[in-house]
């Protein structure tokens, strides 16, 4: 039976600590420690391909996915919006089942989470939700995999979160959860995360015994935090919410002030894109706490590792 990425919800505790580990032992043969790094072919996806269908541009995952198959083995082809144009110029349905007599894998990053599921329900090959309204699990495993490298562990942390409570933060409270890091949450009115996965996933932190704690206070949010971590406030497809958000965010900017309550070994984190001097100031996300780019990284790492999971 095919087994799919599109949330964390759908994975274990055991499942999700056995992809940072196997990341983690993928990161190390690689010899990657940073730029420049290693390059090692591994033949695991020989004479296999991967799909990434695109409904909007990407940096981070497009690069990631199309080198980590590279390094597997395998061949990956990219489909961009106006290439496919998922449920318009052709029905969702035909495309999952006519990309599953061509490839392996598919790998998707669409605006709606409903895409993403109907790909998943149609393919007949692994699906990997490579972002979508709702959720980004590649990101928030390559956020805990990053935690670990810094921390060592995961019991006993607190993570905080200041800002919109959107897919990226739904899929990093998920990832906490079913590893053990206490979340807090701080956000405006009107941007919180969606509330059945956050009821779902403090039910998943109740029984892996951490917590998921919502508020209004950025600074209560912050104080004793391990880790800090932001999201942009105006995401791809919102431009026209510019002013607004701005204006509403206004008071959950990430600063010198703000960073002085948390641990003083804190980290900070962001998923990138950033704009510096809006949701962070440069000085915290160009400092020495600052592991965007460890971050960064280890997508590719993570990515392999779920794509071995699910391809082997």
């Amino acid at each position: 039976m095919k087994r799919d990425l599109i949330t964390l919800l759908d994975y274990s505790s055991a499942e999700v600590l056995s992809l940072i580990d196997s990341a983690d032992k993928l990161k190390k043969e690689n010899g990657s420690t940073g730029s420049p790094r290693g390059g090692t072919v591994r033949g695991d996806l020989k004479g296999k391909s991967v799909a990434l269908v695109f409904q909007k541009p990407s940096n981070r995952t497009r690069v990631s996915f199309e080198v980590g198959v590279h390094e597997l083995g395998g061949y990956c082809l990219y489909l961009g919006p106006d290439e496919i144009n998922l449920g318009k110029r052709e029905s969702t349905h035909d495309v999952a089942k006519t990309l599953s007599r061509y490839v392996h894998c598919i790998v998707a990053r669409v605006f709606d989470n409903k895409d993403i599921v109907q790909l998943a329900q149609y393919a007949d090959v692994p699906v990997i939700n490579a972002l979508c309204d709702l959720y980004h699990p590649c990101q928030a495993l390559a956020d805990i995999q990053t935690i670990r490298e810094k921390f060592g562990k995961f019991q006993s942390l607190t993570l905080a979160y200041v800002g919109d409570g959107n897919n990226v933060f739904h899929s990093l409270m998920v990832a906490c959860a079913k590893v053990g890091i206490n979340v807090r949450f701080a956000g405006p009115k009107g941007y919180d995360p969606n509330p059945a996965i956050l009821k779902q996933t403090q039910g998943v932190a109740r029984t892996n015994g951490c917590t998921i704690e919502c508020s209004r206070d950025p600074q209560w949010a912050v104080k004793g935090a391990h880790v800090i971590y932001a999201d942009v406030w105006v995401s791809m497809g919102q431009e026209k919410e510019t002013a607004k958000r701005i204006k509403q965010f206004k008071g959950y900017q990430i600063n010198t002030d703000l960073v002085k309550q948390a641990q003083k070994d804190y980290i900070f984190m962001h998923c990138l894109p950033a704009h510096r001097g809006l949701e962070v100031t440069a000085d915290v996300i160009d400092g020495k706490h600052s592991v965007i780019f460890n971050q960064a990284e280890n997508r590719l790492h993570v990515q392999k590792a779920v794509l071995l999971y699910l391809l082997s």
